[in-house]
């Protein structure tokens, strides 16, 4: 029986800690598991040794961030012979058959050396609904695959190519790690996921969800999300947003990156701007490239263990 070995990062998870690893317990299909705490202040780490002796826990001095924690938990599943990494959300639980549909899944795919991800579906706290966030990837992509369609018509098939899936549920076979490796430590947290699964299409494999497999991730959902943001807020968010695109953009080994030419627009940007009067758009280019300026050293660097180095970022 292939050995799958589950990966959970935690940071202040008493919420959800009960539910999440009570449902590894009652998985059909037998898991190892191992946590990686980023400094939990609630009591995190006592009650998962306390009550949950079974899992191995490794404590992080400080707080590494998504990527980097993961890492660690992906270097000791490999060195304890996993044949499949499953990457877990804090906020996260499965079903009792959640694994054994998505290993079904895997044996029945025509060429399982294609595969890179392998998704169930993500169903929100209620379990009643479809996750907000992980919806929207699927209406992405039903242009091409008709998924929605199936879905609604009930003649869903058992998998799905689709281009991203976020990464509070992912199945990675071995053969993913290797070729791949782990998370880029530059991004400490958010977008982890989305530079990950560049690297995957990049060699060509592929992404996909399994729909007789079902789990939850208990985040926050978008329909259901605070007060109204200002216009000050919501350009502030829009800005983070394109800044973290310009990083995935910098990571992508399919991009042609040039430190010259990013360098070259930043500045006929800012000049550009300013000289047509739009003060604001021109000083936020040149605060955006001061903040790259002294990040770009680390983001050739990292772009060159990706496109050069074995299984970049893990210690295998």
């Amino acid at each position: 029986m292939p050995k799958i070995s589950v990966i959970i990062v935690t940071y202040n998870a008493m919420k959800w800690a009960e539910r999440c690893f009570s449902s590894l317990r009652k998985s059909a299909t037998p898991v190892n598991c191992i946590v990686v705490d980023n400094g939990s202040g609630d009591g995190t780490q006592d009650f998962i040794k306390t009550n949950f002796p079974e899992i191995e826990f490794i404590q992080s001095e400080e707080n590494l961030g998504f990527g980097k924690a993961n890492n660690l938990g992906i270097e000791k599943a490999y060195k304890n012979g996993a044949d499949f990494f499953y990457l877990m959300n804090q906020d996260a639980w499965i079903f009792q058959d959640t694994f054994a549909k998505l290993m079904e899944a895997y044996e029945n795919y025509p060429d399982k050396k294609e595969i890179g991800i392998l998704s169930p579906m993500h169903l929100d706290g209620t379990g009643q609904k479809l996750d907000f966030n992980f919806e929207r990837y699927l209406g992405k992509n039903t242009g091409r695959n008709r998924i929605i369609s199936d879905l609604y018509l009930g003649n869903a098939k058992s998998f799905y190519e689709v281009d991203f899936v976020n990464a509070a549920h992912w199945l990675i076979p071995k053969k993913t790690i290797v070729e791949i490796g782990g998370f880029n430590p530059y991004i400490f947290h958010y977008g982890e996921d989305f530079e990950y699964v560049n690297r995957v299409r990049f060699r060509n494999l592929k992404i996909l969800v399994c729909t007789e497999s079902s789990v939850v991730h208990d985040t926050v959902q978008g329909l259901y999300k605070k007060e109204p943001k200002t216009k000050q807020e919501m350009l502030a968010e829009s800005r983070i947003s394109a800044r973290k695109q310009r990083e995935n953009r910098y990571f992508d080994p399919a991009s042609d990156f040039d430190l010259k030419k990013e360098k070259k627009e930043f500045f006929s940007n800012i000049i550009k701007l300013a000289l047509k009067g739009r003060l604001e758009e021109s000083k936020y280019y040149y605060q955006l490239y001061q903040f790259f300026s002294t990040r770009f050293p680390d983001i050739v660097q990292k772009r060159e263990i990706i496109l050069k180095e074995k299984h970049p970022f893990l210690n295998l």
